[in-house]
């Protein structure tokens, strides 16, 4: 789930209007997008790059590694079957409001097929210096830097903001791994900080979490075996119970999914958490620095 510079890229929904906006944004960072799919517009050239009719067509074709959706909630599943089968290893669902029984499907097709699904309702992914895929700014280096520190977001905006103060630490990201924000994702927490662990880029991580689900809970399981230091900083410490906050998966019902039980279930791991956003600088510096 972290992506490179040489990795081929195919847009889905190229045509429209994100999906044009976005894929412009890709190029100029130096995102290898080999075409895209649209099949009222097959054959054509858009963004400067061919247009199929569907995903198969492409891997036929130029071949591709991985895929990114900008693709209505009603036809997400279509699409998504159609990369995976086609035999895309990393697919990235941008879409949200995916109905639940559609999202099941898509991912147990991944699992058939070997492949990664990062979302549905992720921001996407950034190597900074190399590439990103999806919504993220990776172009913006006030946000984006080259470093050794790998941060995990369910929220966008947020992980936009640690990133920033990553920055201001005077790091830069080795990778952004955006899971997304709804209650059923393709990867996990647990799931991109294992990546992040084995990878040789990467010294530290930071997560940053939000009420709703157990995703952080099992991530500090694994956490507790880490050597590269981890930071955490979870949303939602005010937010009432049973009241939804923002993404579909920010909703606490019970004990388990709160901020108190993210936040002890992370200390307990040994992983450094943040009360504030701004506080990451400072116990960056501190933690590394010993």
């Amino acid at each position: 789930m972290i992506v490179r510079g040489a990795d081929r890229v195919l847009v889905q929904g190229i045509t429209g209007r994100q999906g044009t906006f976005w894929t412009e944004r890709m190029q100029a960072y130096g995102t290898n997008v080999i075409g895209g799919v649209n099949p009222r517009k097959a054959g054509a050239i858009h963004c400067g790059v061919p247009v199929f009719a569907t995903a198969r067509e492409a891997m036929a074709g130029p071949g591709f590694d991985a895929s990114v959706m900008f693709v209505p909630p009603m036809p997400a599943k279509d699409a998504a079957l159609d990369a995976i089968e086609a035999g895309t290893r990393t697919l990235v669902v941008l879409t949200e409001h995916i109905p639940v029984h559609d999202v099941m499907i898509i991912l147990g097709a991944a699992r058939a097929n070997g492949c990664c699904v990062v979302g549905p309702n992720t921001a996407g992914l950034v190597t900074p210096g190399e590439c990103f895929v999806g919504i993220m700014p990776g172009f913006n280096d006030q946000l984006f830097r080259p470093g050794r520190i790998g941060v995990i977001s369910r929220s966008g905006s947020l992980g936009a903001l640690l990133c920033l103060n990553v920055n201001r630490a005077g790091h830069g990201q080795s990778a952004f791994i955006g899971v997304g924000g709804d209650p059923i994702c393709g990867s996990t927490t647990r799931d991109a900080l294992e990546r992040l662990d084995s990878d040789e880029r990467t010294d530290a991580v930071v997560i940053v979490g939000e009420i709703g689900g157990n995703m952080e809970e099992d991530a500090a399981e694994y956490a507790a075996g880490m050597t590269k230091p981890v930071f955490a900083f979870i949303a939602g410490r005010a937010s009432p119970p049973g009241k939804r906050m923002g993404h579909a998966g920010a909703i606490v019902m019970g004990d388990r999914g709160s901020h108190a039980s993210k936040t002890a279930a992370l200390e307990d791991a040994g992983v450094t958490v943040l009360d504030m956003p701004s506080k990451l600088p400072e116990a960056l510096r501190a933690r590394l620095a010993a």
